[in-house]
């Protein structure tokens, strides 16, 4: 279906496609155009009201469709004014270009390093999926598993998964279960450039991907290959911190707010920057448009992005933000997962890379394992080729929309809820929730106490800043299977509902009614040392340790 549309200067011949919607088909349109030039920098857009006429189209439909470029980067709006081309257009050609331009500072890259000095920690730190309250792989205790990082395994597609590996095991020649590419199997790599460009807007080939065991092989191939500092975002989660660490690199807290990642914070010397653009771990917020300009921009004069896209598949308000990768692909590695679509146990995970570390990245994985097994490649590739993969994430999508909604409802503002004063920052997004509790208390390590006691296994906010950082819960709503969900959620409404009693008890009893919660200096609350840090459990060693402190 071919449209043509010209208005305030602008002439220019979109083509919209006929299938994945007119919304979707009007955003890619304007996308391409942008990343081609035909529409350069500055360019006033028709408004929403005379394209819509020229498209035929709704004025509804071209109203969103702004919208989510504005998001992504490409667009600039404001009140009152035209929709214009970003100062900065978000890429110059819709294939990666073989190599850096000439313009730009190439990424540095580095033979691996020991790790030693300072920068090494040894602080017990906990892996993705593996929370505070519990021993590492154990399950023993837990009556209400909310713990962050999950999806619900029980809702594994086997029988996709079973009807695609009888395939591949039928149909794959026997060199497929001989040793292979260091970056995987071509049929996955394959699969996924298509599917990733076409639900998340990535720009790369098959050649340019690499397969690995996990984000966590991903990031330690990365970090040791890049030389220098890497920027992580503060807070985030501190397992990646110290995979970071152990490859001997320091890392560069990167500091968060409302509009995400504080790009103005990054310097010449790092390195690297590890970023969550679409939906900010923990606090869930996407990263703003001039930020993702101004990344953008840092990037291209010689820094590198690494973008952690690991739950872009679950945004339920509106469709995902697009993929950062595409502003600038030869300054971004792009990363996927399976372990929150799928399952953490799959170890699937994806690279997109840039040309200049193609090679380098594929040596270090070479050398770290050889290549990921086979058989779960193809059987994912099989899943993607039917549009089973499509189905899954789409039944998923919808069920953890309602357990999030439910979890507001529940645990929001309203005559029923269990701790007044809490808050639940970011967008309607992820597999899970940050709650930080007021600053009047309770405090995080007494929540967490009462939780454990209750056998509620979900995980303190604390740790995840690098530093001091506001006591909060980190819940992770896509744990439980269907039916056991709304008890836990009952269960943990009812933990916050005793905390929340006690606080306001010793509040009433203390002379002047004294703040006795997570900001206030010099008071201990139960459970508190006496410098007024919460003391938590240690699951590594069983014992008890001092927490950071809980002050805002």
């Amino acid at each position: 279906m071919q449209k043509h549309w010209a208005s305030s200067g602008v002439d220019l011949h979109l083509e919209l496609s006929a299938s994945g919607g007119r919304r979707r088909a009007l955003e890619n349109a304007l996308r391409q155009a942008i990343r081609e030039g035909r529409l350069p920098p500055g360019t006033r857009l028709p408004s929403t009201r005379s394209l819509a006429v020229e498209l035929r189209l709704s004025r509804g439909t071209v109203s969103a469709a702004y919208d989510q470029l504005a998001e992504e980067g490409y667009l600039t709006t404001r009140p009152g004014a035209a929709t214009e081309v970003a100062p900065v257009s978000a890429v110059s050609a819709v294939s990666p270009p073989p190599a850096l331009t000439a313009t730009s500072r190439p990424v540095r890259a580095s033979a691996p390093a020991v790790v030693s000095g300072p920068g090494a920690s040894s602080a017990p730190v906990m892996a993705p999926g593996i929370d505070a309250g519990t021993d590492v792989g154990t399950d023993a205790g837990i009556v209400h598993d909310l713990r962050p990082g999950r999806p619900d395994v029980s809702a594994f597609p086997a029988r996709a998964w079973l009807r695609a590996t009888r395939h591949v095991l039928s149909t794959a020649p026997a060199e497929v279960f001989g040793l292979g590419d260091p970056r995987g199997r071509i049929e996955l790599r394959a699969a996924l450039a298509g599917y990733l460009a076409r639900t998340r807007g990535v720009l790369t080939t098959p050649d340019r991907i690499v397969v690995t065991t996990g984000f966590t092989q991903a990031l330690n191939l990365l970090a040791e290959t890049i030389g220098g500092p890497v920027a992580v975002e503060e807070p985030g989660h501190d397992f990646y911190r110290e995979v970071i660490r152990r490859t001997g690199r320091r890392v560069v807290p990167l500091p968060v707010d409302e509009r995400g990642a504080r790009v103005d914070t990054l310097t010449g010397d790092v390195a690297a920057a590890v970023v969550t653009p679409a939906h900010q771990y923990p606090m869930g917020v996407p990263l703003h448009p001039a930020r993702r300009r101004a990344l953008r921009e840092w990037a291209v004069l010689g820094g590198l992005v690494i973008e952690d896209d690991y739950d872009g598949e679950f945004r339920y308000d509106r469709q995902p933000v697009g993929a950062f990768q595409g502003t600038a692909p030869e300054h971004v590695v792009y990363c996927g997962t399976t372990s929150e679509t799928l399952a953490p146990a799959m170890r699937l995970a994806w690279m997109a890379l840039p040309q200049a570390l193609l090679g380098p990245v594929t040596e270090a994985k070479r050398h770290a394992d050889a290549h990921t097994e086979v058989l779960s490649q193809l059987v994912l590739a099989r899943l993607i080729e039917t549009h089973d993969y499509d189905r899954h994430v789409r039944a998923a999508r919808l069920r953890y929309r309602r357990r999030r909604d439910l979890l507001l409802s529940r645990l929001g503002p309203g005559p029923d809820q269990p701790l007044p004063g809490v808050t639940l920052p970011g967008v309607p997004a992820g597999l899970r929730a940050l709650l930080l509790l007021p600053d009047s208390g309770p405090a995080e390590a007494e929540v967490l106490e009462e939780c454990e006691r209750r056998g509620i296994a979900l995980r303190g906010a604390s740790q995840l800043w690098s530093g001091s950082g506001p006591g909060g819960l980190l819940i992770g709503y896509a744990a439980p299977p269907e039916r056991a969900y709304p008890p836990a959620l009952e269960a943990l409404a009812e933990a916050l509902t005793s905390t929340a009693r006690r606080n306001t008890s010793r509040r009433n009893a203390v002379p002047g009614n004294a703040v006795l919660g997570n900001t206030a200096p010099g008071n201990a609350a139960p459970g508190n040392t006496a410098s007024g840090n919460a003391a938590v459990r240690d699951p590594a060693r069983g014992t008890r340790r001092a927490a950071r402190p809980l002050s805002r």
